[in-house]
């Protein structure tokens, strides 16, 4: 049995995947990239980690045609904190 999530949260897995695609991609192939490594990831959670990033402004989700979204990164969390 994989362990779910282990010490990584879904949503530090979300901003680093979209760190790598250059800052978006659509819900479908971002599901599917976290299943690889997750195993087991409902989409109830993904949804759930979705809402939390666009809550903290992290992400923005758009429509796209055919029930298909557009999840984009809009800032990297190191930029909330600032520069001390």
């Amino acid at each position: 049995m994989s362990q779910p999530w282990g010490a990584r949260p879904v949503y530090t897995a979300i901003i680093e995947l979209l760190e790598k695609k250059k800052g978006a991609l659509t819900d479908a192939e971002l599901l599917k990239a976290l299943k690889e490594m997750y195993g087991d990831l409902s989409l109830s959670a993904f949804h759930k980690a979705l809402m939390k990033l666009e809550i903290e402004g992290l992400i923005h989700v758009s429509s796209l045609p055919k029930t298909k979204k557009r999840i984009e990164l809009l800032r990297k969390p190191e930029e909330e904190k600032g520069t001390s």
